[in-house]
């Protein structure tokens, strides 16, 4: 994709969601009303893959050649990078084919979960995304200010606290902006793709030209003290889908879609756009440096690398190119949080007042929730010095549910041979079986300290969807609920002690 027709991509798409959303203020309205104004404030194919592309790449490509090295040796990041792949693909092709048979489904990665097995799941699948969503923009500004640190010391790696005071500056900056209609957000994301677009394709060509089959290939199978070589592929796990999250971002918007194929097609094709980008940066940095070094570099890695093939000049570009991407990807990934409450919201699943819009169209109430959250959590970074990595990796774990809930309804969805005429296919069947073997795959690989955490993070919302029931005149529970909200709370609990005690910490 040329820089150009991406920046335009990106132009019209901020524009066409803030056009294609602006109902009266206080008016709840499902996102699924949305997409029924016609072709004029739809997605095309084009702004679709856009919008999957650039949810995924973000902060996270960045800092890849050291996060995947801190843990594993070239030979388990391949087989990572094969284990990814293909569950990733088979999670994108999961998602173009409910698109396809569940054409009435908006908003995937609710809706999906909801028609699995009832609100109280589609409700925590929701939760999890926007969880997830927030304190993914966390790490993006401790990113950002860890890169400022290359020029400012006193921001160190993030989390001291004058980068936590000019994180929360901008947290707020751009809250405002957001609840303004963002005006100003086609000018800064022209500006955010061609930062994002054009240093890492840079980045790999001079990367490639400096590569050394030797330096790649010594000791490819990594030291002792990384562990054996599944040990090494489970800790590239987390990164890996860290940096892919977004891929489901067309399915979120799905409503919004001008055909609802161009949903599946966007999925894959942004796939496999960044699949090759992030591979590339990952495996030609270990050419330039070996495991241990990179290992050793600080965040973002990219800068270290290119560094040592370039010059000083090279880890300049690096630094400036993440921080203006951050921005951007900070922006998105505030709207998409914002849209993962509102829709659930609108059909009675989450609060109503969730869904209630300014007249610029933006979910006001959301987008309080969500700020306030992401203030929070920049708070707590600063007390616990939660790093980068670890932010993340509490991201990835928290969306772990939601993407095993699409897995599983794929599978009930293709045995049963449920679709629209046309959309039933042979190898739906073994695609979904293999996308959800992978999101287990991916709860085994994350570990318990994480899937502790997260649940310490599910937890609470129960008080928010029992906030909704009570709106709706609706029981709490329905019985096998009650059984998942249990466990769910015990394993709160158990992570709630380990914090306590100093067994468990961020």
């Amino acid at each position: 994709m040329c820089v150009d027709a991406q920046t335009n991509h990106h132009i019209e798409f901020h524009t066409e969601i803030m056009n294609s959303t602006a109902p009266v203020s206080g008016t709840p309205v499902p996102s699924a009303a949305v997409g029924q104004r016609g072709s004029d404030g739809r997605l095309g194919l084009s702004l679709m893959v856009a919008l999957v592309v650039g949810s995924i790449i973000g902060s996270g490509i960045f800092g890849l050649p050291q996060n995947m090295a801190s843990g594993a040796g070239a030979g388990a990041i391949l087989i990572g990078w094969l284990v990814t792949g293909i569950g990733m693909l088979t999670l994108a092709l999961l998602y173009q084919m409910m698109a396809l048979r569940k054409p009435e489904l908006n908003n995937g990665v609710y809706a999906y979960a909801r028609a699995l097995s009832g609100d109280y799941v589609g409700f925590n699948s929701a939760w999890g995304y926007w969880v997830s969503a927030w304190i993914g923009n966390v790490g993006y500004l401790v990113a950002a200010f860890s890169a400022l640190g290359y020029f400012f010391p006193a921001f160190g790696e993030g989390n001291t606290t004058g980068a936590v005071v000019g994180a929360s500056i901008v947290l707020w900056v751009v809250h405002a902006l957001v609840l303004r209609g963002i005006q100003g957000a086609a000018v800064l994301n022209a500006v955010v793709t061609i930062a994002k677009v054009v240093p890492l394709l840079l980045f790999i060509i001079l990367v490639a030209l400096a590569f050394n089959m030797n330096t790649f290939t010594l000791a490819f199978w990594g030291d002792a003290k990384l562990g054996s070589v599944l040990d090494q592929v489970k800790s590239t796990m987390l990164v890996t889908v860290w940096v892919f999250i977004g891929i489901e971002g067309a399915s979120v918007y799905s409503a919004r879609a001008r055909q609802r194929k161009d949903v599946g097609r966007a999925t894959v094709l942004g796939f496999v756009i960044t699949l090759a980008l992030l591979m590339a940066v990952s495996l030609l940095s270990l050419g330039v440096l070996n495991q241990p070094t990179l290992a050793g570099l600080k965040n973002p890695s990219m800068a270290g690398v290119l560094e040592k093939a370039v010059g000083t000049w090279g880890a300049v570009l690096i630094y400036v190119a993440l921080i203006i991407s951050v921005g951007g990807g900070f922006l998105a990934w505030t709207l998409l949080a914002a849209e993962s409450l509102f829709t659930p919201a609108g059909e009675g699943v989450m609060p109503k007042k969730l869904a209630r819009q300014n007249p610029h169209g933006v979910p006001v109430n959301a987008m309080w929730l969500t700020s306030a959250m992401v203030q929070i959590f920049l708070i707590v970074t600063l007390y616990s010095k939660a790093s980068y990595l670890a932010l993340i990796s509490l991201s990835t774990a928290m969306i772990l549910l939601p993407y095993l809930f699409s897995a599983v309804y794929g599978v009930l969805l293709t045995a049963r041979g449920e679709g629209a005429p046309g959309t039933v296919r042979p190898l739906d069947l073994p695609i979904t079986l293999v996308a959800t073997v992978y999101c287990v795959w991916l709860l085994y690989a994350a570990g318990p300290k994480y899937l502790l955490l997260s649940a310490l993070l599910y937890a609470p919302g129960a008080l928010v969807y029992l906030l909704a029931r009570r709106e709706q005149a609706q029981p709490a529970f329905r019985s096998f609920e009650w059984a998942i909200f249990a466990g769910m709370l015990a394993l709160a609990v158990g992570a709630g002690y380990g914090l306590s005690v100093g067994k468990l910490a961020l």
